[in-house]
């Protein structure tokens, strides 16, 4: 197939790399042109405009946020305006539920198709094709990403006929991987201050009942304070954060430990976190304690 990938950060450029192995013809935009220029040794055509890169049967969005998003899909010179009709749009970025919705109804408008496929993985994930990927959308539009989405990761998971659910349970995800962030930093307060070893306690965790990846990459980055280069932007952290109050607050769903994850985003930053992993609120609770 001929695809574009939009957004060449940490996870957009390991994407378009498995694009390329898997034989795809890829083209791809950056605003940031050099970041996009590594994969033209790789074999990528590198667009000038988001609409340049939209040319071709589908087109893949990875980008920061809605703001970002908007900016590319509906501005000038971007995907909306170059993706023919019957094209397809597979947004993988973590959006807010009603900038999926409207995107829905944009693409509709146009006579073109749109999928939600946010993913799950880290960029080590990306780069070795492992993501795990939630789809959602109409079922021959997933059936046409398919090649797609399988040369990226490792599952796709199809949730709803309705994009924004993708979204949706994107954030309710990444809200229990905060949770977990947050909570493992503070039993590591907790332990550490009495005078257990940090590392031996995670490997104590990981090697008994909580074996799960979330655990083991997690509580081996706080327990190291490897919060740099990021992965994950902390500012993203937030972002996501708010999102998921927003959808709470659109479903009557009260989150009180978000609106918790939330403020402890905002201290992060506060503290001058703002190029840190988002993992890094994992070493707030240590600060509390008076540790270091």
């Amino acid at each position: 197939m001929k695809v574009g990938l939009i957004g060449i950060g940490n996870m957009g450029a390991g994407m378009a790399g498995n694009l390329i192995k898997a034989g795809h013809t890829v083209t791809v935009y950056n605003r940031t042109r050099s970041k996009a220029e590594p994969l033209a040794a790789q074999g990528a055509i590198i667009a000038d405009t988001p609409a340049e890169a939209s040319g071709g049967n589908a087109v893949i969005t990875m980008l920061a946020n809605d703001d970002a998003a908007e900016h590319v899909i509906f501005g000038k010179d971007g995907v909306i305006s170059g993706l023919a009709k019957g094209a397809l749009h597979i947004s993988s970025s973590t959006i807010s539920v009603a900038f999926s919705r409207r995107l829905a109804a944009a693409h509709a408008e146009a006579g073109q198709r749109y999928i939600a496929a946010p993913v799950l993985g880290r960029p080590e994930a990306a780069a070795a094709a492992k993501l795990f990927i939630i789809a959602a959308g109409d079922a021959d539009a997933l059936e046409t990403a398919t090649p797609v989405l399988g040369a990226i990761g490792q599952r796709t998971f199809v949730v709803s006929d309705k994009p924004e659910a993708a979204n949706l349970v994107k954030l309710s995800a990444n809200f229990l991987i905060a949770n977990v962030i947050e909570s493992l930093g503070e039993a590591l307060a907790l332990v550490t201050k009495g005078g257990v070893d940090k590392n031996y306690y995670i490997e104590l965790l990981t090697s008994t009942l909580f074996a799960a990846p979330v655990y083991k990459t997690y509580g081996n980055l706080v327990a190291s304070g490897q919060f740099e280069p990021a992965g994950f932007a902390a500012p993203l952290g937030l972002k996501d954060m708010r999102l998921a109050l927003a959808a709470g607050e659109e479903l009557r769903v009260p989150l009180p430990i978000v609106s918790l994850l939330r403020d402890r985003y905002l201290a992060l930053l506060a503290q001058g976190g703002e190029k840190l992993d988002w993992s890094a609120i994992g070493a707030l609770a240590a600060k509390d304690a008076g540790e270091r």
